[in-house]
């Protein structure tokens, strides 16, 4: 069940202030599947089971609980189009698609420098 607050300060909102929405939000979008489903929609609509295949390794009730969390933020869209079986295919809002720039800033960051944390990694854990 999500609840919902107010924030209390005055917009512009304070993601620092544990009872912000603004931090609710952000909570929700640093989520690994989050940005891994944000990524797979990017170039356009997919069915339950094509962003299934796409994510590797995410369970159904992640994923399901991931798509409607981001459709109840008006980020993603279903649509159901009536047919044997039903046809159910989800893809990015204009809301969804505004998030884009920075959720493949985010990504291409962690492909140009994986080799540098892999190193800092092993460099740490060698410490430890």
């Amino acid at each position: 069940m999500t609840t919902t607050v107010t924030c209390p300060t005055p917009t512009p909102f304070d993601p620092f202030d544990a009872n912000c929405p603004t931090r609710q939000l952000l909570d929700e979008l640093s989520d690994k599947w989050v940005c891994l489903v944000l990524v797979a929609l990017g170039p356009g609509p997919l069915r339950h089971g094509e962003l299934k295949r796409r994510i590797l390794g995410v369970s159904q009730k992640m994923l399901t609980q991931t798509l409607r969390n981001l459709e109840r933020d008006g980020i993603v869209e279903r649509t159901i189009t009536a047919s044997v079986p039903v046809r159910v295919d989800y893809e990015l809002t204009p809301l969804g698609r505004s998030l884009m720039p920075v959720v493949d800033a985010l990504k291409t960051w962690a492909q140009a420098h994986m080799d540098e944390v892999e190193s800092s990694r092993e460099r740490y854990d060698a410490r430890v």
